[in-house]
């Protein structure tokens, strides 16, 4: 018997943490359970066996933690690309932009995979971002279980090649299982400016880059403290999670809130993006900079607004070395970076970002006032006193 009691231990708890991890394409859904006592996760558990109940908490925090990243980055692609069309069409147009873009040059999200990770990542940019739903599509397996987002107008099929010769941007939300052959259909439809963001955890980035030959790829990545307080809440959506004040600070770039930190490597790979777009539309590297401090550094707190000064600016030896930097001249854009490397190794962006808080508090800020909160006074300027996994 003592055997036997064992072995339901093990399964119930094996059960538990294909629950912790984010599903993706034919992942766990739990949503069809709905107040039904008995079929909820939770009921049966024996006590000596609740202590472990925690990971479902952590799990909700990381799906919540995943799409508000997300979200930023798409929301700061949008505005860069609002940037683009306005300073195109203004009087005085930046030099160096590549003419004949079309006035509808708006971000273009693929998500590959239609499970629990990729209907909410959906939702999310739908409704934060947002992203108008004729410029997201997915495909998954299963397109008829998306009747939902059909209806939303969202085109949902099964054709991966499709998609990716279509998106500015693509979402991995598939299962680590299904990777390789996504890859395979993949890599060679794959431009070199379309932004791969993976949400695999379990394929590292310097695999994934070998699976698709490819640098341009995003993967954040993050780290469970012992400590762990749940603070993600139960019931509510995603996406109306995101829109309550306490969960969305506990998503913060440094914060250590809710027992998940994010790796802020994932921020370099953001910013360094965003100098590949630049890059690929041959804009000058001052006016490249000119836009990230605009798009990044604008937003500031009540007290630095009185001396302007003294708020960080990006410069060029930021993100190249002082050797590269001295040899560029002003006219030629940002070298092409790979992506991979940036989140794999030091760059000077690494020191630059780790021995300046007031930078870190900054980006913060920024980040908080994409979605609309401020950060409680007592957190300003200090919000950078919580430490992120480097």
């Amino acid at each position: 018997m003592s055997v036997m009691r064992t072995c339901f231990k093990v399964i119930r708890l094996r059960l538990l943490l294909l629950h912790f991890a984010i599903p993706g394409d034919g992942g766990l859904e739990m949503d069809m359970l709905g107040d039904l006592e008995s079929l909820q996760f939770e009921y049966g558990i024996q006590e000596e066996d609740r202590s472990w109940l925690y990971l479902q908490g952590r799990s909700r925090g990381l799906m919540i933690k995943a799409c508000a990243h997300a979200t930023f980055f798409c929301k700061l692609l949008c505005n860069l690309r609002e940037s683009f069309h306005e300073k195109q069409t203004s009087s005085c147009p930046l030099t160096g932009l590549l003419t004949g873009i079309p006035d509808d040059d708006e971000l273009k999200v693929g998500i590959i995979g239609g499970g629990h990770l990729g209907k909410q990542l959906a939702r999310v940019l739908l409704q934060l971002v947002p992203i108008p739903a004729e410029n997201l599509r997915i495909s998954t397996r299963r397109p008829e279980a998306l009747d939902e987002f059909q209806k939303l107008g969202i085109q949902c099929f099964y054709h991966n090649p499709y998609l990716v010769d279509w998106a500015n941007v693509l979402f991995l939300c598939c299962l680590p299982s299904q990777l390789p052959n996504i890859c395979l259909e993949i890599q060679t439809r794959l431009e070199k400016g379309c932004i791969v963001y993976s949400f695999v955890a379990a394929v590292p980035i310097a695999r994934l880059k070998l699976l698709l030959n490819h640098t341009n790829i995003l993967r954040p990545q993050y780290q469970c403290v012992e400590d762990f307080v749940n603070i993600w809440g139960a019931n509510k959506d995603i996406t109306a999670a995101l829109q309550d004040p306490v969960i969305l600070q506990a998503t913060c770039l440094y914060s250590p809130a809710g027992g998940i930190i994010l790796n802020i490597k994932w921020l370099e790979g953001v910013l360094y993006a965003v100098l590949n777009i630049c890059t690929a539309r041959d804009m000058p590297h001052l006016q490249a900079l000119q836009l990230l401090n605009e798009l990044l550094l604008s937003v500031h707190f009540e007290d630095c607004e009185k001396d302007g000064a003294s708020c960080p600016k990006f410069q060029l030896h930021d993100f190249v070395s002082q050797i590269y930097s001295k040899n560029l001249s002003q006219q030629r854009p940002f070298p092409w970076f790979d992506l991979t490397a940036v989140q794999l190794k030091e760059t000077p962006f690494s020191q630059h970002l780790s021995a300046s808080t007031a930078l870190q508090d900054h980006l913060t800020y920024r980040y908080c006032d994409s979605f609309g909160i401020s950060l409680p006074q007592e957190q300003q300027p200090g919000v950078s006193t919580g430490s992120a996994s480097q």
